[in-house]
C-alpha cells in the first residue's frame, strides 16, 4: 500500500465532532419581550383569601350547578374604599363570581350544611350584570363561619360609609341653600335701595328752611 492510500485511509477512519463546539453563537430567531400582566386588583387589598367551591343555582333547571373551584377573595379599594368579591377558578383563572357587596346584601348558611352559605347578588363575571343565587362550600366548618362573619362586617361597614356620604351630601346641600339665601337676601336689599327716593338730608332741609324767601 503506498503511503498516500495509508494517509487517506487514516483521515477516513477519524470520527468526526458532531458533539464539538465550535464557538460560533446563533442568534435566536424571534426575540420576545417581558409582558406585564394586570390582575386588575393592583389597586385592592385583600381582605380574606380562602380556597371554597362555588355553585349558581339555575333557574330554567331549578337545580345547582357548579361555577368552579378555586380562591374566593374580599377586596378592598385602596381609594374609594368599596369591597368586591371575588373567585377565580384554579390553574385557568377564570372568573366565576365578581360583584360590590351592598349594604343591603346578606348572606346565611346553607340548611342542613354548616361547611355551606348562600347569598343573591349582581354578578358581573360574565361581562354583563345578572341576578344571581350562589351558594359556596368551604373544606371546614371553622371557614364557611370566617367567610359569613366576614361578608355581614363588610356590608355593615359599606352601610355606615352610605350613611356617611348621605349626610355629607346633606349638609353640602343645606350649605348650598343658605348662601343662595343670602345671595337672594342681599339682591332684595341692593334692589329696593336703588328704586328708593333719595331723601335729603337734615342738614340740607334745615339750611332751605332758614333762606329768605325771594323778594317779588
Amino acid at each position: 500500500m503506498s503511503t498516500s492510500e495509508a494517509d487517506h485511509r487514516e483521515e477516513e477512519d477519524v470520527p468526526t465532532g458532531e458533539d464539538e463546539d465550535t464557538g460560533a453563537q446563533i442568534a435566536p430567531i424571534i426575540k420576545l419581550e417581558e409582558v406585564a400582566v394586570s390582575t386588575g386588583e393592583e389597586d385592592e387589598d385583600p381582605i380574606l383569601d380562602l380556597k371554597a367551591k362555588l355553585y349558581r343555582f339555575d333557574k330554567d333547571g331549578n337545580q345547582w350547578k357548579e361555577r368552579g373551584a378555586g380562591t374566593v377573595k374580599f377586596l378592598k379599594h385602596k381609594v374609594t374604599g368599596k369591597v368586591r368579591l371575588l373567585l377565580r377558578q384554579s390553574k385557568t383563572l377564570k372568573i366565576c363570581a365578581n360583584h360590590l357587596i351592598l349594604p343591603s346584601m346578606t348572606v346565611q348558611e346553607h340548611s342542613g350544611n354548616e361547611k355551606s352559605c348562600v347569598w343573591h347578588a349582581g354578578d358581573f363575571s360574565d361581562g354583563e350584570l345578572k341576578d344571581e343565587l350562589f351558594c359556596i362550600r368551604f373544606a371546614s366548618i371553622e371557614n364557611a363561619k370566617k367567610f359569613i362573619e366576614t361578608f355581614q362586617e363588610v356590608a355593615e361597614s359599606q352601610k355606615q360609609a352610605e350613611n356617611k356620604d348621605a349626610s355629607a351630601a346633606a349638609g353640602l346641600l343645606e350649605n348650598l341653600s343658605v348662601e343662595g339665601k343670602k345671595d337672594e337676601e342681599k339682591s332684595d336689599n341692593k334692589t329696593a335701595e336703588e328704586s328708593s327716593p333719595v331723601k335729603e338730608s337734615k342738614t340740607d332741609t334745615e339750611k332751605k328752611a332758614d333762606e329768605p324767601a325771594s323778594s317779588a
